[in-house]
């Protein structure tokens, strides 16, 4: 094998609770986690180098890129003195909350170890990831999740009741530390109920799971899209609105997919970016017969 493909979808915060900090200066985290129909596609080519390459996007492809420390660690917890051409196609919004930067980073892990027979397990792959990023190990496993600790600690969980998602996209991302920082700075009144939101999701009970859908730092976001496209979203009938990870992507749930594009075709009048998508059960996989 000369040559793989592989696809790593974005994901969406049903919750997310902020319950502390841990030793090392990192908030602690009680989320829901919902892998989305929105897929970042990798392509890695055997080589004697690592090169990356990210065609129309400004991402910069250099050793701060999520995909290169990703093969880096690969390479090093394998041994293996090797290298890959990688072409990342993004196609998940940057600075969105939504891990785009997260599945590049498991799509590498995954290509790299189909690519070059390495068989390590999940798990094994999981542990490299969390050396790159908190969300990498979600990235690898998908589906659904609840999310504690610093993102470390994953339980899967039945899969999310049939709904559609309109994800929009404001024209300004959100930094990461900066809303975690205002979050320290600001405090917020919204609360999460974690263990009401999970006995929603075993339920398969949707109306239930959307009346528990919040996120603590949706008001330390300094996107000032944050509040109009949720707004828009209730006006166009959304179950629940809100913003997911650390934004700068909100998003609306609707039951059908015919409704989910009503909304997403009433949002592009105002914003320049706009997804209707569905959970999916999977996390990055090799794209098999193609």
């Amino acid at each position: 094998m000369e040559a793989v493909t592989v696809l790593a979808p974005a994901k969406l915060n049903l919750t997310l609770g902020v319950t502390g900090f841990a030793e090392n200066g990192y908030h602690t985290l009680d989320m829901l986690m919902q892998a989305v129909s929105l897929y970042e596609k990798v392509e890695l080519r055997k080589s004697a180098e690592l090169r990356l390459s990210l065609p129309g996007s400004r991402v910069p492809a250099d050793s701060r890129n999520t995909a290169v420390k990703a093969a880096l660690a690969f390479f090093h917890e394998t041994g293996l003195l090797a290298g890959a051409d990688i072409t990342v196609h993004k196609r998940v919004p940057v600075r969105a909350g939504m891990a785009g930067g997260s599945a590049d980073a498991a799509a590498v892990l995954v290509g790299l170890n189909e690519l070059y027979g390495a068989r390590l397990s999940v798990r094994q792959l999981c542990a490299i990831g969390m050396q790159v990023g908190a969300d990498v190990p979600f990235s690898i496993l998908g589906g659904t999740a609840r999310v504690t600790g610093v993102g470390d600690i994953l339980t899967p969980m039945p899969p999310c009741p049939k709904c559609w998602f309109t994800v929009c996209m404001p024209p300004q991302g959100v930094s990461t530390p900066r809303a975690y920082s205002r979050f320290d700075e600001l405090g917020t009144d919204v609360k999460v109920d974690g263990g009401a939101a999970a006995a929603a999701l075993r339920a398969g009970d949707l109306d239930a799971l959307c009346v528990q859908m919040a996120n603590e730092l949706q008001y330390s976001s300094e996107s000032s899209a944050n509040a109009p496209i949720c707004a828009a979203l209730r006006a166009a009938g959304a179950k629940a609105a809100l913003m997911t990870g650390s934004g700068a992507a909100v998003y609306g749930v609707f039951e059908t997919r015919a409704a989910a594009e009503a909304a997403r075709t009433a949002l592009l009048r105002s914003w320049p970016r706009a997804w209707a998508v569905h959970p999916v059960r999977c996390g990055a996989h090799v794209c098999r017969g193609r």
